[in-house]
């Protein structure tokens, strides 16, 4: 989590938290990296929301990435379609090394790690298409 520590972070409603308020009690960070723009994004999205809507109270906390091409973008994209999750500012200087630190080459991808930033999977897209809130369980142990 250092590259975030520190951070503010955003809802689509405007509200900001800090990176420690957000995850204060949580297990389990998991990074969206997705746009308005891209069609497998818009489709996995809504999944991602009824997955998070059960997950949120098991310890998950999801940082939705983007890679919109403006804030406005990104916002009205998180107010369609997001859960009410976090997300990164557009243009963070840290959306960046995060894309290149877990080498991602397309999105949508969905990185899970342990709230110390250990990594658990790049395959949270697959977990969540597949298992739903059961992977939540895997991921735990």
């Amino acid at each position: 989590m250092d590259k975030i520590s520190g951070k503010e972070l955003i809802k689509a409603d405007g509200s900001t938290s800090s990176v420690d308020q957000a995850l204060a009690d949580k297990e389990i960070v998991c990074f969206y990296f997705s746009a308005h723009w891209c069609p497998p994004c818009r489709q996995f999205t809504p999944i991602l929301k009824d997955f998070y809507a059960e997950a949120n109270d098991m310890g998950v906390e999801i940082i939705f990435v983007s890679s919109d091409k403006s804030h406005d973008d990104m916002i009205s994209y998180m107010k369609e379609s997001h859960g009410d999750w976090f997300a990164l500012k557009h243009g963070d200087d840290s959306v960046k090394e995060l894309k290149e630190n877990f080498q991602i080459s397309g999105i949508p991808s969905l990185i899970v790690l342990k709230k110390d930033g250990t990594l658990i999977t790049k395959e949270g897209r697959n977990h969540v298409q597949g298992k739903g809130p059961n992977a939540v369980k895997e991921w735990k142990a």
